[in-house]
């Protein structure tokens, strides 16, 4: 991958390029921000920069090394990310055991989110992890001297999914690194990374996309004027966002009809309807929990903003706008702060493994007061 195939991000693709020209590329490097802002591709396209022949502005795609970087094959290049068991893999998974499904994602779609990867390897009613058995793995790929590059790179996507375990093991290697390597580490959530590795990294700080690099991304793609304009607005600098308002994914339309039930049902009163809501919640898996609980505190955002008649910052997609044009009212001065407080309390304690069932029943029954209040 190329910097000229990471959208926008143009000042700090000047910055990544100086370091090497200077002879300054840190040993260890954090990319923090949304995968919508492009952290792995970003990662991507420096690592074969560094290990290009022949390079200026950005690598130059055609040498030896810039070849088998863009089929991802490269004998100097190495990947860790999150994963767990499946009806295949049944003890002790690693990256490498997924790594022609980690190819075929790249390849497919560059920009993608930690539930698109748990989907695409069949594990999304799991957790993924990078184990300590991982980290094993990496000290052995990375004990051998480059094959053919100036730079071991190690690109590990996601540490925040390190166990403690692993993550200390990984920390011997940042403050001790063998010669010549170089670690990418690619976070979407930062402050959940052990702060001794943390500390031990240069942060890099991705930044919201502009309108503009997104419009001029989204033209490469077959979709009307009208089409990327609205979607480049809806995505909030988020060039994820921007592409799931286009291409409507199974997810979204789920996360969508969750929420409508769940508010129908709320405005109803539907004691046993509620609870049937919380047990179907409960039973589909963590990551899917947290994508909800996201999509929830959105919709609560937008739908207030609607209600106080501001159209012109509402970020909806076209069958959300719909839907919220009549539910609105109920999203208001009133309730509006204690719905986002109920919604936002609830994604730790679902990313710390939380009883799921308690918390969504606890969810429900407190939204339903909020929601049935006077308008």
């Amino acid at each position: 991958m190329q910097f000229k195939d990471v959208v926008g991000q143009k000042e700090l693709k000047e910055k990544l390029v100086s370091t090497v020209r200077d002879g300054r590329v840190s040993h260890a490097q954090l990319f923090e921000g949304s995968m919508g802002y492009g952290g792995l591709p970003m990662a991507l396209a420096y690592a074969q920069f560094i290990s290009c022949r022949n390079r200026g502005d950005d690598s130059c795609g055609t040498c030896p090394s810039c070849i088998k970087y863009n089929k991802l094959i490269h004998p100097d290049l190495h990947f860790v990310f999150p994963v767990n068991t499946t009806k295949k893999i049944k003890d002790k998974p690693v990256s490498n055991d997924f790594l022609s499904q980690w190819r075929e994602i790249i390849f497919e779609r560059k920009y993608f989110t930690e539930q698109d990867w748990y989907e695409f390897i069949g594990i999304e009613n799991k957790q993924g992890i990078i184990s300590a058995y991982e980290a094993d793995k990496i000290l052995t790929k990375l004990s051998f001297k480059p094959f053919e590059s100036d730079y071991k790179i190690m690109i590990v996507w996601l540490p925040e999914r390190l166990n403690q375990t692993s993550a200390n093991r990984l920390l011997k290697l940042i403050e001790e690194p063998p010669e010549h390597t170089v670690f990418l580490l690619v976070a979407e959530n930062a402050n959940r990374i052990l702060p001794t590795i943390y500390s031990r990294t240069q942060r890099i700080r991705l930044q919201t996309l502009k309108e503009d690099d997104i419009v001029e991304a989204l033209k490469k793609l077959n979709f009307t004027e009208q089409e990327i304009f609205t979607a480049s607005r809806l995505s909030e600098g988020n060039y994820i966002r921007a592409i799931q308002s286009l291409q409507v994914s199974e997810s979204a339309k789920l996360n969508l009809d969750n929420f409508m039930q769940f508010m129908r049902l709320s405005y109803k009163n539907d004691i046993l309807g509620l609870m049937d809501w919380a047990e179907m919640m409960a039973s589909s898996g963590r990551e899917r929990q947290k994508s909800f609980l996201g999509f929830a505190e959105r919709m609560v955002r937008e739908n207030f903003i609607l209600n106080k008649k501001i159209e012109d910052i509402v970020y909806l997609g076209f069958d959300e706008l719909e839907w919220a044009r009549k539910f609105s009212a109920f999203i208001n001065d009133r309730n509006v702060a204690e719905l986002y407080k109920q919604l936002n309390i609830c994604i730790p304690q679902i990313s710390q493994n939380g009883n799921a069932k308690i918390i969504f029943t606890d969810l429900a029954l407190k939204v339903k007061e909020l929601i049935r209040g006077k308008n």
